[in-house]
Protein backbone atom coordinates (compact mmCIF):
# COMPACT_ATOMS: atom_id res chain seq x y z
CA UNK A 1 0.00 0.00 0.00
CA UNK A 2 1.32 3.44 -0.95
CA UNK A 3 0.20 6.06 1.54
CA UNK A 4 0.23 9.81 1.05
CA UNK A 5 0.78 11.59 4.37
CA UNK A 6 -0.48 15.17 4.54
CA UNK A 7 0.49 17.73 7.19
CA UNK A 8 -1.56 20.81 6.41
CA UNK A 9 -0.69 24.11 8.08
CA UNK A 10 -2.42 27.48 7.82
CA UNK A 11 -0.23 28.54 4.89
CA UNK A 12 1.65 25.35 4.03
CA UNK A 13 1.16 21.77 2.93
CA UNK A 14 3.85 19.21 3.69
CA UNK A 15 3.54 15.78 2.09
CA UNK A 16 5.26 12.40 2.03
CA UNK A 17 4.50 9.29 -0.03
CA UNK A 18 5.52 6.03 1.67
CA UNK A 19 5.34 2.35 0.73
CA UNK A 20 4.01 0.16 3.55
CA UNK A 21 5.09 -3.06 1.82
CA UNK A 22 8.74 -1.93 1.93
CA UNK A 23 8.98 -0.89 5.59
CA UNK A 24 7.42 2.49 4.80
CA UNK A 25 10.16 3.44 2.38
CA UNK A 26 10.00 7.09 1.33
CA UNK A 27 8.99 7.40 -2.34
CA UNK A 28 8.59 11.16 -2.61
CA UNK A 29 8.24 14.27 -0.46
CA UNK A 30 7.55 17.96 -0.80
CA UNK A 31 6.52 21.22 0.83
CA UNK A 32 4.26 23.92 -0.59
CA UNK A 33 4.45 27.22 1.30
CA UNK A 34 2.83 30.68 1.35
CA UNK A 35 -0.63 29.30 0.57
CA UNK A 36 -3.18 32.11 0.37
CA UNK A 37 -0.64 34.80 1.23
CA UNK A 38 -0.30 38.06 -0.65
CA UNK A 39 1.42 37.69 -4.05
CA UNK A 40 1.35 33.90 -3.74
CA UNK A 41 0.35 31.94 -6.83
CA UNK A 42 -1.23 29.27 -4.64
CA UNK A 43 -4.60 30.62 -3.54
CA UNK A 44 -5.85 27.77 -1.33
CA UNK A 45 -5.18 24.24 -0.11
CA UNK A 46 -7.02 22.71 -3.06
CA UNK A 47 -4.55 24.33 -5.45
CA UNK A 48 -1.68 23.25 -3.19
CA UNK A 49 -2.90 19.65 -3.28
CA UNK A 50 -3.12 19.79 -7.08
CA UNK A 51 0.54 20.86 -7.18
CA UNK A 52 1.36 18.02 -4.79
CA UNK A 53 -0.39 15.49 -7.03
CA UNK A 54 1.27 16.91 -10.15
CA UNK A 55 4.64 16.22 -8.56
CA UNK A 56 3.47 12.67 -7.84
CA UNK A 57 2.07 12.08 -11.34
CA UNK A 58 2.25 8.42 -12.32
CA UNK A 59 2.68 7.28 -8.73
CA UNK A 60 0.01 5.15 -7.08
CA UNK A 61 -1.84 6.53 -4.04
CA UNK A 62 -3.84 3.90 -2.15
CA UNK A 63 -4.69 5.93 0.95
CA UNK A 64 -4.18 9.32 2.58
CA UNK A 65 -3.19 9.84 6.21
CA UNK A 66 -3.80 13.31 7.66
CA UNK A 67 -2.19 14.83 10.72
CA UNK A 68 -4.86 16.45 12.89
CA UNK A 69 -3.64 18.26 16.00
CA UNK A 70 -6.64 18.13 18.33
CA UNK A 71 -9.05 15.23 18.71
CA UNK A 72 -10.33 16.15 22.17
CA UNK A 73 -11.72 13.20 24.11
CA UNK A 74 -13.72 12.08 21.09
CA UNK A 75 -10.88 10.51 19.12
CA UNK A 76 -8.61 8.07 20.94
CA UNK A 77 -7.24 6.30 17.86
CA UNK A 78 -6.79 6.79 14.09
CA UNK A 79 -10.18 7.29 12.45
CA UNK A 80 -11.42 6.88 8.89
CA UNK A 81 -12.63 10.26 7.68
CA UNK A 82 -16.38 10.59 7.15
CA UNK A 83 -18.71 13.61 7.08
CA UNK A 84 -19.36 13.04 10.81
CA UNK A 85 -15.62 13.03 11.58
CA UNK A 86 -15.17 16.24 9.59
CA UNK A 87 -17.92 17.90 11.64
CA UNK A 88 -16.26 16.78 14.88
CA UNK A 89 -12.84 18.10 13.84
CA UNK A 90 -14.47 21.43 13.03
CA UNK A 91 -16.31 21.43 16.37
CA UNK A 92 -13.01 20.89 18.22
CA UNK A 93 -11.33 23.81 16.45
CA UNK A 94 -11.84 26.10 19.47
CA UNK A 95 -9.31 23.93 21.33
CA UNK A 96 -6.69 24.35 18.58
CA UNK A 97 -7.68 27.45 16.58
CA UNK A 98 -4.29 27.71 14.84
CA UNK A 99 -4.15 24.06 13.82
CA UNK A 100 -7.46 22.22 13.37
CA UNK A 101 -8.93 24.62 10.77
CA UNK A 102 -5.74 24.29 8.71
CA UNK A 103 -5.75 20.49 9.08
CA UNK A 104 -9.38 20.50 7.99
CA UNK A 105 -8.59 22.50 4.85
CA UNK A 106 -6.16 19.79 3.78
CA UNK A 107 -8.77 17.10 4.43
CA UNK A 108 -11.48 18.92 2.45
CA UNK A 109 -9.10 19.49 -0.46
CA UNK A 110 -8.28 15.78 -0.58
CA UNK A 111 -11.94 14.83 -0.37
CA UNK A 112 -12.66 16.93 -3.47
CA UNK A 113 -9.74 15.71 -5.57
CA UNK A 114 -9.11 12.14 -4.35
CA UNK A 115 -12.79 11.26 -4.01
CA UNK A 116 -12.44 7.46 -4.04
CA UNK A 117 -9.24 7.24 -1.99
CA UNK A 118 -9.75 6.22 1.67
CA UNK A 119 -8.57 8.85 4.11
CA UNK A 120 -7.60 8.59 7.75
CA UNK A 121 -7.16 11.20 10.48
CA UNK A 122 -4.32 10.60 12.94
CA UNK A 123 -4.64 12.85 15.99
CA UNK A 124 -1.74 14.37 17.95
CA UNK A 125 -3.77 14.11 21.14
CA UNK A 126 -4.87 10.47 20.72
CA UNK A 127 -1.71 8.94 22.21
CA UNK A 128 -2.30 10.79 25.47
CA UNK A 129 -5.87 9.59 25.94
CA UNK A 130 -4.53 6.75 28.10
CA UNK A 131 -3.62 9.23 30.86
CA UNK A 132 -5.51 8.61 34.12
CA UNK A 133 -7.88 11.30 35.39
CA UNK A 134 -5.57 12.29 38.24
CA UNK A 135 -2.95 13.21 35.59
CA UNK A 136 -5.14 15.06 33.10
CA UNK A 137 -7.46 17.02 35.43
CA UNK A 138 -6.63 20.50 36.72
CA UNK A 139 -7.44 21.84 40.20
CA UNK A 140 -10.50 23.68 38.89
CA UNK A 141 -14.25 23.36 39.56
CA UNK A 142 -15.54 20.13 38.04
CA UNK A 143 -18.10 21.95 35.88
CA UNK A 144 -15.29 23.53 33.85
CA UNK A 145 -14.25 20.05 32.78
CA UNK A 146 -17.76 18.70 32.36
CA UNK A 147 -19.15 21.65 30.40
CA UNK A 148 -16.09 23.13 28.72
CA UNK A 149 -13.70 20.16 28.40
CA UNK A 150 -10.90 21.99 30.22
CA UNK A 151 -8.27 19.35 30.93
CA UNK A 152 -4.77 18.29 29.92
CA UNK A 153 -4.72 16.83 26.39
CA UNK A 154 -1.05 16.78 25.47
CA UNK A 155 0.46 17.11 21.99
CA UNK A 156 3.26 15.69 19.81
CA UNK A 157 1.55 12.35 20.40
CA UNK A 158 2.60 10.88 17.05
CA UNK A 159 6.25 11.70 17.72
CA UNK A 160 6.17 10.39 21.30
CA UNK A 161 4.49 7.17 20.15
CA UNK A 162 7.02 6.60 17.37
CA UNK A 163 10.16 7.08 19.46
CA UNK A 164 8.67 5.18 22.40
CA UNK A 165 8.06 2.16 20.17
CA UNK A 166 11.58 2.44 18.75
CA UNK A 167 12.99 2.52 22.29
CA UNK A 168 11.02 -0.59 23.23
CA UNK A 169 12.63 -2.35 20.26
CA UNK A 170 16.08 -1.29 21.46
CA UNK A 171 15.25 -2.54 24.97
CA UNK A 172 13.90 -5.77 23.42
CA UNK A 173 10.78 -5.70 25.53
CA UNK A 174 7.18 -4.51 25.42
CA UNK A 175 7.22 -3.67 29.11
CA UNK A 176 9.27 -0.65 30.14
CA UNK A 177 9.02 2.76 31.77
CA UNK A 178 10.23 5.33 29.26
CA UNK A 179 10.36 9.13 29.28
CA UNK A 180 10.34 10.68 25.81
CA UNK A 181 11.58 14.25 25.33
CA UNK A 182 10.46 15.92 22.08
CA UNK A 183 12.57 19.09 21.99
CA UNK A 184 12.27 21.60 19.17
CA UNK A 185 10.59 24.93 18.55
CA UNK A 186 7.70 23.29 20.38
CA UNK A 187 8.73 20.94 23.17
CA UNK A 188 7.00 18.36 25.33
CA UNK A 189 7.96 15.53 27.67
CA UNK A 190 5.91 12.36 28.13
CA UNK A 191 5.97 9.53 30.65
CA UNK A 192 5.04 6.10 29.27
CA UNK A 193 4.52 2.68 30.79
CA UNK A 194 4.53 -0.28 28.41
CA UNK A 195 4.05 2.02 25.43
CA UNK A 196 1.11 3.94 26.92
CA UNK A 197 1.17 7.63 27.86
CA UNK A 198 0.47 8.20 31.56
CA UNK A 199 1.44 11.89 31.81
CA UNK A 200 2.72 14.68 29.58
CA UNK A 201 3.95 18.24 29.97
CA UNK A 202 1.68 20.09 27.53
CA UNK A 203 -1.86 20.79 28.67
CA UNK A 204 -5.11 22.18 27.31
CA UNK A 205 -2.92 23.94 24.74
CA UNK A 206 0.72 23.57 23.62
CA UNK A 207 1.67 26.52 25.86
CA UNK A 208 2.12 24.50 29.06
CA UNK A 209 5.32 22.69 30.00
CA UNK A 210 8.96 23.61 29.52
CA UNK A 211 10.24 26.80 27.89
CA UNK A 212 10.09 26.53 24.08
CA UNK A 213 11.23 28.50 21.05
CA UNK A 214 8.79 31.38 21.53
CA UNK A 215 6.38 29.95 24.14
CA UNK A 216 6.83 30.70 27.83
CA UNK A 217 5.94 27.24 29.08
CA UNK A 218 4.31 26.93 32.51
CA UNK A 219 4.07 30.15 34.54
CA UNK A 220 2.12 31.36 37.57
CA UNK A 221 -1.40 32.03 36.16
CA UNK A 222 -1.53 35.23 38.21
CA UNK A 223 1.12 36.70 35.92
CA UNK A 224 -1.53 36.93 33.21
CA UNK A 225 -3.83 38.93 35.49
CA UNK A 226 -0.92 41.12 36.55
CA UNK A 227 0.02 41.88 32.94
CA UNK A 228 -3.55 42.79 32.10
CA UNK A 229 -3.93 45.10 35.09
CA UNK A 230 -0.46 46.57 35.51
CA UNK A 231 0.54 46.95 31.86
CA UNK A 232 -3.02 47.36 30.52
CA UNK A 233 -2.51 44.51 28.06
CA UNK A 234 -5.53 43.02 26.31
CA UNK A 235 -6.06 39.22 26.42
CA UNK A 236 -4.93 39.11 22.77
CA UNK A 237 -1.68 40.92 23.56
CA UNK A 238 -0.97 38.68 26.54
CA UNK A 239 -1.63 35.64 24.36
CA UNK A 240 0.80 36.96 21.74
CA UNK A 241 3.41 37.70 24.42
CA UNK A 242 3.26 34.21 25.91
CA UNK A 243 3.10 32.34 22.60
CA UNK A 244 5.26 34.44 20.29
CA UNK A 245 7.61 36.65 22.29
CA UNK A 246 8.63 34.47 25.24
CA UNK A 247 10.51 31.18 25.62
CA UNK A 248 14.06 31.02 24.29
CA UNK A 249 13.46 34.15 22.20
CA UNK A 250 12.31 36.38 25.02
CA UNK A 251 14.34 34.85 27.83
CA UNK A 252 17.68 34.92 26.01
CA UNK A 253 17.12 38.14 24.10
CA UNK A 254 19.15 36.46 21.36
CA UNK A 255 17.01 34.10 19.30
CA UNK A 256 14.38 31.36 19.39
CA UNK A 257 17.00 29.11 17.77
CA UNK A 258 19.04 27.20 20.34
CA UNK A 259 21.94 26.85 17.90
CA UNK A 260 22.45 30.63 17.89
CA UNK A 261 22.14 30.76 21.67
CA UNK A 262 24.76 28.02 22.00
CA UNK A 263 27.19 29.92 19.76
CA UNK A 264 26.82 32.96 22.02
CA UNK A 265 27.37 30.77 25.09
CA UNK A 266 30.73 29.62 23.69
CA UNK A 267 31.80 33.26 23.78
CA UNK A 268 30.78 33.55 27.42
CA UNK A 269 27.50 35.39 26.93
CA UNK A 270 25.91 35.23 30.38
CA UNK A 271 22.32 35.29 29.16
CA UNK A 272 22.98 32.50 26.68
CA UNK A 273 24.57 30.39 29.42
CA UNK A 274 21.62 31.05 31.72
CA UNK A 275 19.13 30.12 28.99
CA UNK A 276 20.80 26.74 28.46
CA UNK A 277 20.97 26.11 32.19
CA UNK A 278 17.36 27.11 32.76
CA UNK A 279 15.97 24.92 29.98
CA UNK A 280 18.12 21.97 31.08
CA UNK A 281 16.93 22.46 34.67
CA UNK A 282 13.29 22.46 33.57
CA UNK A 283 13.80 19.22 31.63
CA UNK A 284 15.52 17.68 34.68
CA UNK A 285 12.53 18.57 36.86
CA UNK A 286 10.15 16.75 34.54
CA UNK A 287 12.46 13.73 34.37
CA UNK A 288 12.55 13.60 38.15
CA UNK A 289 8.80 14.08 38.47
CA UNK A 290 8.06 11.29 36.01
CA UNK A 291 10.59 9.03 37.73
CA UNK A 292 8.48 9.51 40.87
CA UNK A 293 5.16 9.13 39.01
CA UNK A 294 6.22 5.82 37.45
CA UNK A 295 8.27 4.67 40.43
CA UNK A 296 11.27 4.15 38.22
CA UNK A 297 12.59 4.72 34.70
CA UNK A 298 14.18 2.25 32.30
CA UNK A 299 15.06 4.70 29.52
CA UNK A 300 15.03 8.35 28.50
CA UNK A 301 14.67 9.28 24.82
CA UNK A 302 15.61 12.59 23.22
CA UNK A 303 14.10 13.51 19.84
CA UNK A 304 13.11 16.55 17.76
CA UNK A 305 15.47 19.06 16.18
CA UNK A 306 16.97 20.19 19.49
CA UNK A 307 16.68 16.85 21.24
CA UNK A 308 18.63 15.12 18.47
CA UNK A 309 21.42 17.71 18.16
CA UNK A 310 21.82 19.76 21.36
CA UNK A 311 24.25 17.48 23.24
CA UNK A 312 24.90 20.24 25.80
CA UNK A 313 21.21 20.32 26.77
CA UNK A 314 21.07 16.51 27.09
CA UNK A 315 24.22 16.46 29.22
CA UNK A 316 22.93 19.00 31.75
CA UNK A 317 19.42 17.54 31.83
CA UNK A 318 20.60 13.99 32.58
CA UNK A 319 23.06 15.31 35.17
CA UNK A 320 20.00 16.03 37.29
CA UNK A 321 19.37 12.26 37.50
CA UNK A 322 22.87 11.46 38.77
CA UNK A 323 21.49 10.44 42.18
CA UNK A 324 19.56 7.57 40.55
CA UNK A 325 22.69 6.58 38.64
CA UNK A 326 21.78 7.91 35.21
CA UNK A 327 24.98 8.78 33.38
CA UNK A 328 25.83 9.93 29.85
CA UNK A 329 28.96 8.95 27.92
CA UNK A 330 30.35 12.39 26.90
CA UNK A 331 31.95 11.13 23.68
CA UNK A 332 28.83 9.29 22.47
CA UNK A 333 26.63 12.20 23.49
CA UNK A 334 28.68 14.78 21.59
CA UNK A 335 28.54 12.58 18.47
CA UNK A 336 24.74 12.30 18.78
CA UNK A 337 24.93 8.51 18.75
CA UNK A 338 21.86 6.31 19.14
CA UNK A 339 22.88 5.05 22.58
CA UNK A 340 24.53 7.79 24.63
CA UNK A 341 24.39 6.29 28.14
CA UNK A 342 27.58 5.37 29.97
CA UNK A 343 28.26 1.66 30.46
CA UNK A 344 27.74 2.15 34.20
CA UNK A 345 24.42 3.95 33.82
CA UNK A 346 21.37 2.30 35.42
CA UNK A 347 19.11 4.10 32.93
CA UNK A 348 19.41 3.81 29.16
CA UNK A 349 19.56 7.11 27.26
CA UNK A 350 18.75 7.15 23.54
CA UNK A 351 18.80 9.76 20.77
CA UNK A 352 16.15 8.64 18.30
CA UNK A 353 15.24 10.77 15.26
CA UNK A 354 11.49 11.16 15.12
CA UNK A 355 9.49 10.19 12.04
CA UNK A 356 5.94 11.42 12.47
CA UNK A 357 5.09 10.85 8.80
CA UNK A 358 6.07 7.20 9.06
CA UNK A 359 4.00 6.80 12.23
CA UNK A 360 0.97 8.37 10.51
CA UNK A 361 1.45 6.00 7.57
CA UNK A 362 1.73 3.00 9.92
CA UNK A 363 -1.48 3.93 11.73
CA UNK A 364 -3.29 4.62 8.46
CA UNK A 365 -2.26 1.25 7.06
CA UNK A 366 -3.13 -0.66 10.21
CA UNK A 367 -6.60 0.90 10.46
CA UNK A 368 -7.49 0.27 6.80
CA UNK A 369 -6.18 -3.29 7.03
CA UNK A 370 -8.80 -3.99 9.70
CA UNK A 371 -11.70 -2.59 7.69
Amino acid sequence: MQILVINSGSSSLKFRLLNSSKNYELIAKGLIEKIGLRRSKVRDHKEALKLCLESLEGKQIDAVGHRVVHGGEKFTEPTKITPRVIREIKRLSHLAPLHNPANLQGILACKKILKRTPQVAVFDTAFHQTMPDHAYLYGLPEKLYKKHAIRRYGFHGTSHKYVCNEALKLLRTKKAKIITCHLGNGSSITATINGKSIDTSMGLTPLEGIMMGTRSGSIDPAIIIYLQKKLKLTPQKVDHLLNNESGLKGFSGISSDMRKIYQKSLKGNSRALLTIRTLSYQISKYLGAYFAAMQGVDAVVFTGGMGEKAFYIRAQAILGLASIKAKIDPRKNRKNELKIHHKDSKIKVFVIPTNEEKQIAIETHDLLAKI
